[in-house]
């Protein structure tokens, strides 16, 4: 049993709809509805042009009528229920939705699609939290737990796992979001950075506020690791006066708690004064970081945008800073700079590790030029070098 939880009007209802035509050709599927008409899930399966899919619709919520309709042995071998806070026991008097009624209803269908070896996805709802509304035991009913994520202004869509029971989790699935539905993203990192690059700008010119037109300050490309799979997102960082009498920091797509962490190391060891501005912290595109590897992009991004120098376009960074100021090593270096240099990157700025030393050198077959870092002190140095022009590869890329 899978459960799908995600916010109201993310798109679950129409990836689970798509993923139930794909199936339905060589399986059999059935999507149960307790929200909508079978009319409105029609209309929506005409708009995704699936609507010729052989998949067994029904607008249900009684357990019973469900359970005794799919208990056969030609049973779909797919069954999604959308959602599993629209159904309910007619033997437990409480309201459909509430913990008792969620849980019964959940042991049910798990219980028939065991017997009856069917794939059940259920559909929960999410609170303002952002955690699945019910009982926690939902989470432990099923083998694995899936968000559906993005932001309502971005036409990416993240599917990431939680926990999964048959192999790893943080595991993420990108989608856009379309005319006709969710597409696969079968690169991610391009499409994250797409407009990050302005084609046709020479780096020569000179904006007013002294940063290249091709090139502004307080942008910095971070390689990631989600799961197993590399991605490259642009960390945006913008540093104004503070009007009031305490700082504001407005964080979007990573830890507020770690941004105080990395202003403070640098006002402390650095010397800069970052802590005593406002500061907008943004990760483009929607994605969610969590990885502690991002500190040194978040620090590159800062000081970019107060001493307003804008960092090498060729260049991506990743790594962790301590309370000392020191840049600590990541896992999956490798794969980090391979995707960076599939995408057309020349230069990175990493860690200063037992396996990199002083200066500039190649890291395995990557054909990247790695530039080790060994304390945050040395960022300010490494952005007063002159920029160099963006590769003709990284602007195709990003458009």
């Amino acid at each position: 049993a899978i459960l799908v939880g995600g916010d109201p009007g993310i798109g679950k209802s129409t990836l689970l709809l798509q993923a139930a035509a794909a199936i339905a050709a060589t399986g059999g599927a059935a999507y149960l509805t307790g929200e909508e008409a079978i009319d409105q899930v029609r209309l929506r399966a005409e708009r995704l042009g699936v609507a010729e899919s052989p998949v067994l619709l029904a607008a249900a919520s009684s357990i019973r009528d469900i359970v005794a309709s799919l208990d056969r042995d030609d049973a779909p071998g797919l069954v999604v229920v959308d959602s599993i806070q629209t159904m309910y026991l007619d033997t437990l008097d409480s309201a459909p939705g509430t913990v008792s009624q969620v849980r019964g209803a959940a042991q049910e269908l798990i219980r028939l699609a065991k017997r009856r070896g069917i794939v059940l996805i259920l559909v929960g709802h999410v609170t303002k939290e952002g955690i699945i509304a019910g009982p926690r035991v939902l989470e432990h009913m099923v083998d694995t737990v899936l968000y559906f994520e993005g932001e309502r202004g971005h036409q990416f869509r993240i599917l990431r796992a939680v926990k999964n029971r048959f192999g790893a989790t943080d595991e993420i699935g990108v989608f856009e979001m379309g005319d006709r539905g969710l597409s696969e993203v079968p690169n991610p990192s391009a499409l994250f950075l797409a407009g990050r690059a302005r084609p046709g700008l020479d780096v020569e010119e000179e904006e007013p506020g002294g940063a290249s037109a091709g090139q502004l300050s307080g942008s910095a490309v971070f390689a990631g690791i989600e799961g197993t799979r590399p991605v490259l997102v642009e960390v945006q960082a913008l540093i104004a006066p503070a009007l009031l009498g305490t700082p504001r920091r407005a964080v979007v797509g990573w830890d507020g708690t770690r941004l105080a962490m990395i202003t403070a190391v640098l006002d402390t060891r650095c010397g800069l004064s970052v802590g005593v501005n406002d500061i907008y912290l943004n990760v483009a595109g929607g994605l969610r970081i969590v990885e502690p590897a991002a500190d040194l992009a978040v620090a590159v991004a800062l000081v970019s945008a107060l001493t307003k120098t804008p960092v090498p376009e060729d260049t991506v960074v990743f790594g962790e800073i301590a309370l000392s100021g020191d840049v600590r090593p990541v896992g999956h270096t490798e794969a980090r700079l391979k995707e960076a240099a599939k995408l057309g990157f020349e230069t990175a700025w990493i860690p200063l590790g037992r396996s990199t030393s002083r200066g500039r050198a190649r890291v395995g077959d990557t054909g990247l030029t790695t530039s080790p870092i060994g304390h945050v002190s040395e960022l300010t140095t490494r952005l007063s070098a002159k920029p160099r022009a963006l590769r003709p590869r990284i602007r195709e890329l990003a458009q």
